[in-house]
Protein backbone atom coordinates (compact mmCIF):
# COMPACT_ATOMS: atom_id res chain seq x y z
CA UNK A 1 0.00 0.00 0.00
CA UNK A 2 1.30 3.44 -0.96
CA UNK A 3 0.63 6.00 1.77
CA UNK A 4 -0.34 9.60 1.05
CA UNK A 5 0.81 12.88 2.50
CA UNK A 6 -1.14 13.64 5.69
CA UNK A 7 0.48 16.77 7.11
CA UNK A 8 3.62 18.77 7.76
CA UNK A 9 4.60 19.90 11.24
CA UNK A 10 5.98 23.44 11.01
CA UNK A 11 7.73 24.43 14.24
CA UNK A 12 7.46 28.13 15.08
CA UNK A 13 8.43 30.24 18.07
CA UNK A 14 5.38 32.51 18.02
CA UNK A 15 2.19 30.62 17.18
CA UNK A 16 0.00 33.72 17.04
CA UNK A 17 2.30 35.52 14.60
CA UNK A 18 2.65 32.42 12.43
CA UNK A 19 -1.12 32.00 12.29
CA UNK A 20 -1.53 35.63 11.33
CA UNK A 21 1.05 35.31 8.55
CA UNK A 22 -0.89 32.43 7.00
CA UNK A 23 -4.18 34.27 7.49
CA UNK A 24 -2.74 37.32 5.72
CA UNK A 25 -2.02 35.07 2.72
CA UNK A 26 -5.68 34.08 2.53
CA UNK A 27 -5.61 30.83 4.49
CA UNK A 28 -8.22 29.91 7.08
CA UNK A 29 -6.36 29.02 10.28
CA UNK A 30 -7.97 27.04 13.10
CA UNK A 31 -8.11 28.22 16.73
CA UNK A 32 -5.28 27.17 19.04
CA UNK A 33 -5.29 23.68 20.53
CA UNK A 34 -2.92 22.34 23.19
CA UNK A 35 -1.29 18.96 23.66
CA UNK A 36 -0.81 17.42 27.11
CA UNK A 37 2.97 17.19 26.53
CA UNK A 38 3.53 20.96 26.30
CA UNK A 39 3.05 21.96 22.65
CA UNK A 40 0.26 23.98 21.01
CA UNK A 41 -0.91 24.09 17.42
CA UNK A 42 -3.03 25.85 14.84
CA UNK A 43 -3.91 24.13 11.58
CA UNK A 44 -4.44 24.95 7.93
CA UNK A 45 -6.72 22.23 6.55
CA UNK A 46 -6.82 21.35 2.85
CA UNK A 47 -8.37 18.30 1.17
CA UNK A 48 -7.26 15.49 3.54
CA UNK A 49 -3.94 17.25 4.19
CA UNK A 50 -3.02 19.97 6.66
CA UNK A 51 -0.22 22.22 7.82
CA UNK A 52 0.34 22.00 11.57
CA UNK A 53 1.82 25.20 12.95
CA UNK A 54 3.35 24.10 16.24
CA UNK A 55 4.99 25.92 19.13
CA UNK A 56 6.23 25.07 22.60
CA UNK A 57 3.60 26.46 24.96
CA UNK A 58 4.41 24.77 28.28
CA UNK A 59 8.06 23.63 28.29
CA UNK A 60 7.80 22.27 31.82
CA UNK A 61 5.49 19.52 30.53
CA UNK A 62 7.92 18.20 27.92
CA UNK A 63 9.47 14.80 28.60
CA UNK A 64 12.73 13.66 27.05
CA UNK A 65 13.21 10.94 24.45
CA UNK A 66 14.38 7.83 26.26
CA UNK A 67 15.42 4.72 24.40
CA UNK A 68 12.64 3.89 21.96
CA UNK A 69 10.13 6.23 23.65
CA UNK A 70 10.10 9.17 21.23
CA UNK A 71 9.24 12.60 22.65
CA UNK A 72 7.29 14.70 20.14
CA UNK A 73 7.65 17.76 22.35
CA UNK A 74 11.39 17.40 22.92
CA UNK A 75 12.08 16.85 19.21
CA UNK A 76 10.34 20.07 18.23
CA UNK A 77 11.76 22.02 21.17
CA UNK A 78 15.26 21.02 20.09
CA UNK A 79 14.47 21.74 16.44
CA UNK A 80 13.50 25.29 17.41
CA UNK A 81 16.84 25.83 19.12
CA UNK A 82 18.41 25.70 15.66
CA UNK A 83 15.73 27.25 13.43
CA UNK A 84 12.05 27.50 12.57
CA UNK A 85 10.51 25.50 9.74
CA UNK A 86 9.11 22.14 8.71
CA UNK A 87 10.30 19.69 11.35
CA UNK A 88 8.26 16.55 10.60
CA UNK A 89 6.84 14.77 7.54
CA UNK A 90 3.66 12.82 8.20
CA UNK A 91 1.87 10.22 6.05
CA UNK A 92 -1.68 8.94 6.39
CA UNK A 93 -2.57 5.58 7.88
CA UNK A 94 -5.37 3.05 7.95
CA UNK A 95 -4.00 1.40 11.07
CA UNK A 96 -0.91 1.48 13.27
CA UNK A 97 -0.49 -2.30 13.39
CA UNK A 98 -0.22 -2.53 9.62
CA UNK A 99 2.25 0.35 9.51
CA UNK A 100 4.45 -1.22 12.15
CA UNK A 101 4.46 -4.50 10.28
CA UNK A 102 5.35 -2.80 6.99
CA UNK A 103 8.10 -0.70 8.54
CA UNK A 104 9.57 -3.70 10.33
CA UNK A 105 9.78 -5.62 7.05
CA UNK A 106 11.40 -2.59 5.41
CA UNK A 107 14.07 -2.50 8.12
CA UNK A 108 13.15 0.96 9.42
CA UNK A 109 13.92 2.07 12.97
CA UNK A 110 10.62 1.93 14.84
CA UNK A 111 9.87 3.84 18.02
CA UNK A 112 7.37 2.71 20.63
CA UNK A 113 3.65 3.00 19.73
CA UNK A 114 2.14 6.34 20.66
CA UNK A 115 -1.54 7.29 20.87
CA UNK A 116 -3.31 10.36 22.19
CA UNK A 117 -6.58 12.23 22.14
CA UNK A 118 -7.52 15.84 22.77
CA UNK A 119 -10.44 18.24 22.63
CA UNK A 120 -10.62 20.12 19.35
CA UNK A 121 -11.91 23.70 19.30
CA UNK A 122 -14.17 24.28 16.30
CA UNK A 123 -14.95 27.43 14.33
CA UNK A 124 -18.41 27.84 15.89
CA UNK A 125 -16.99 27.70 19.42
CA UNK A 126 -18.02 24.10 20.05
CA UNK A 127 -15.65 21.24 20.86
CA UNK A 128 -15.20 17.64 19.71
CA UNK A 129 -12.94 14.76 20.71
CA UNK A 130 -10.23 13.69 18.29
CA UNK A 131 -7.78 10.80 18.68
CA UNK A 132 -4.73 9.60 16.79
CA UNK A 133 -2.35 6.63 16.64
CA UNK A 134 1.17 7.67 15.62
CA UNK A 135 3.74 5.26 14.22
CA UNK A 136 7.11 6.97 14.50
CA UNK A 137 10.24 5.97 12.61
CA UNK A 138 13.75 7.36 12.48
CA UNK A 139 16.27 7.76 9.67
CA UNK A 140 19.97 8.02 10.54
CA UNK A 141 20.63 9.89 7.29
CA UNK A 142 18.13 12.67 8.12
CA UNK A 143 18.21 13.10 11.91
CA UNK A 144 16.85 16.63 11.69
CA UNK A 145 13.52 15.44 10.26
CA UNK A 146 10.84 13.58 12.20
CA UNK A 147 8.77 10.95 10.39
CA UNK A 148 5.53 9.22 11.36
CA UNK A 149 2.20 7.97 10.10
CA UNK A 150 -1.02 9.27 11.62
CA UNK A 151 -4.15 7.15 11.98
CA UNK A 152 -7.04 9.57 12.53
CA UNK A 153 -9.58 7.63 14.61
CA UNK A 154 -12.39 10.22 14.42
CA UNK A 155 -12.02 11.93 11.03
CA UNK A 156 -15.61 13.16 11.18
CA UNK A 157 -14.66 15.31 14.19
CA UNK A 158 -11.43 16.57 12.66
CA UNK A 159 -12.09 17.55 9.05
CA UNK A 160 -14.45 20.52 8.78
CA UNK A 161 -15.62 22.27 5.58
CA UNK A 162 -15.39 25.66 7.30
CA UNK A 163 -11.68 25.13 7.92
CA UNK A 164 -11.09 23.97 4.32
CA UNK A 165 -12.50 27.11 2.69
CA UNK A 166 -9.69 29.57 1.94
CA UNK A 167 -9.89 33.05 0.47
CA UNK A 168 -6.83 32.34 -1.69
CA UNK A 169 -8.45 29.25 -3.25
CA UNK A 170 -6.07 26.76 -1.62
CA UNK A 171 -7.50 23.30 -2.12
CA UNK A 172 -5.00 20.42 -2.09
CA UNK A 173 -1.38 19.44 -1.57
CA UNK A 174 0.75 18.93 -4.66
CA UNK A 175 4.25 18.22 -3.33
CA UNK A 176 6.65 18.40 -0.42
CA UNK A 177 10.20 19.44 -1.32
CA UNK A 178 13.27 18.30 0.56
CA UNK A 179 16.86 19.43 -0.07
CA UNK A 180 19.71 16.94 0.23
CA UNK A 181 23.35 16.96 -0.78
CA UNK A 182 22.80 13.60 -2.51
CA UNK A 183 19.08 12.84 -2.99
CA UNK A 184 19.79 9.23 -3.98
CA UNK A 185 20.96 8.51 -0.43
CA UNK A 186 17.34 8.73 0.72
CA UNK A 187 15.56 6.45 -1.73
CA UNK A 188 15.68 3.37 0.50
CA UNK A 189 14.20 5.02 3.59
CA UNK A 190 11.57 7.02 1.70
CA UNK A 191 10.57 3.95 -0.30
CA UNK A 192 10.02 1.98 2.88
CA UNK A 193 8.26 4.85 4.62
CA UNK A 194 5.83 5.65 1.79
CA UNK A 195 5.43 2.11 0.45
CA UNK A 196 6.27 3.51 -2.99
CA UNK A 197 9.08 1.52 -4.58
CA UNK A 198 8.69 3.14 -8.00
CA UNK A 199 10.50 6.46 -8.14
CA UNK A 200 12.22 8.66 -10.67
CA UNK A 201 15.87 9.54 -10.07
CA UNK A 202 17.91 12.08 -12.04
CA UNK A 203 21.09 14.04 -11.44
CA UNK A 204 18.89 16.79 -9.95
CA UNK A 205 16.91 14.72 -7.51
CA UNK A 206 14.46 12.02 -6.56
CA UNK A 207 10.68 12.00 -7.07
CA UNK A 208 8.14 9.72 -5.37
CA UNK A 209 4.44 9.79 -6.15
CA UNK A 210 2.41 9.07 -3.02
CA UNK A 211 -1.32 8.40 -2.73
CA UNK A 212 -1.75 12.15 -2.07
CA UNK A 213 0.90 14.46 -3.48
CA UNK A 214 4.56 13.91 -4.32
CA UNK A 215 7.77 13.91 -2.30
CA UNK A 216 10.63 15.49 -4.24
CA UNK A 217 14.18 15.43 -2.92
CA UNK A 218 16.37 17.96 -4.73
CA UNK A 219 19.99 19.04 -4.75
CA UNK A 220 20.59 22.62 -3.60
CA UNK A 221 21.20 23.60 -7.23
CA UNK A 222 17.94 22.06 -8.41
CA UNK A 223 16.02 23.66 -5.53
CA UNK A 224 17.35 27.10 -6.45
CA UNK A 225 16.27 26.53 -10.07
CA UNK A 226 12.77 25.65 -8.80
CA UNK A 227 12.12 28.53 -6.38
CA UNK A 228 14.62 31.16 -7.47
CA UNK A 229 17.69 32.60 -5.84
CA UNK A 230 15.79 34.79 -3.34
CA UNK A 231 13.72 31.96 -1.87
CA UNK A 232 16.64 29.52 -1.95
CA UNK A 233 18.88 31.97 -0.09
CA UNK A 234 16.57 31.78 2.94
CA UNK A 235 17.44 28.10 3.50
CA UNK A 236 19.47 27.74 6.70
CA UNK A 237 20.63 24.78 8.74
CA UNK A 238 21.95 21.33 7.99
CA UNK A 239 20.83 19.14 5.11
CA UNK A 240 18.71 17.22 4.45
CA UNK A 241 15.73 19.34 5.39
CA UNK A 242 12.14 19.96 4.33
CA UNK A 243 12.24 23.27 2.51
CA UNK A 244 8.99 23.87 0.63
CA UNK A 245 5.37 22.87 0.20
CA UNK A 246 3.42 23.19 -3.06
CA UNK A 247 -0.33 23.80 -2.81
CA UNK A 248 -2.92 23.87 -5.60
CA UNK A 249 -5.12 26.98 -5.52
CA UNK A 250 -8.41 27.34 -7.36
CA UNK A 251 -8.65 30.53 -9.41
CA UNK A 252 -4.91 31.24 -9.40
CA UNK A 253 -3.58 32.00 -12.88
CA UNK A 254 0.16 31.89 -12.23
CA UNK A 255 2.55 30.32 -9.74
CA UNK A 256 3.38 32.36 -6.65
CA UNK A 257 6.34 31.66 -4.39
CA UNK A 258 6.27 32.88 -0.79
CA UNK A 259 9.82 32.54 0.63
CA UNK A 260 10.61 30.95 3.96
CA UNK A 261 11.68 34.23 5.53
CA UNK A 262 8.04 35.37 5.33
CA UNK A 263 6.58 32.10 6.60
CA UNK A 264 8.69 31.03 9.57
CA UNK A 265 11.09 28.72 7.75
CA UNK A 266 8.85 27.05 5.12
CA UNK A 267 8.63 28.26 1.51
CA UNK A 268 5.15 27.97 -0.02
CA UNK A 269 4.64 27.40 -3.73
CA UNK A 270 1.07 28.35 -4.63
CA UNK A 271 0.19 26.86 -8.03
CA UNK A 272 -2.87 27.00 -10.28
CA UNK A 273 -5.17 24.03 -9.70
CA UNK A 274 -6.25 21.88 -12.60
Amino acid sequence: MVRGLDHLVVAVKDLEKAGQAYSDLGFTVTPENRHPWGTANRLVQLDRFFIELLSVAEPEKISETSGNAFSFGAFNRDFLKAREGASMLVLDSTGADGDRSDFHRAGLHLYDPFSFERTAHLADGSTAQVAFDLTLVGDDLSPGIGYFTCHNKFPENFWKPAFQSHANGASSVMAVYMIAADPSDHHEFLGGFTGQREMRATSLGLELETARGDIRVLTPYAYQALVGETAASSVTGDLPQIAALEIACQGLDHKKIVPAEQLFGLTLILSPAG
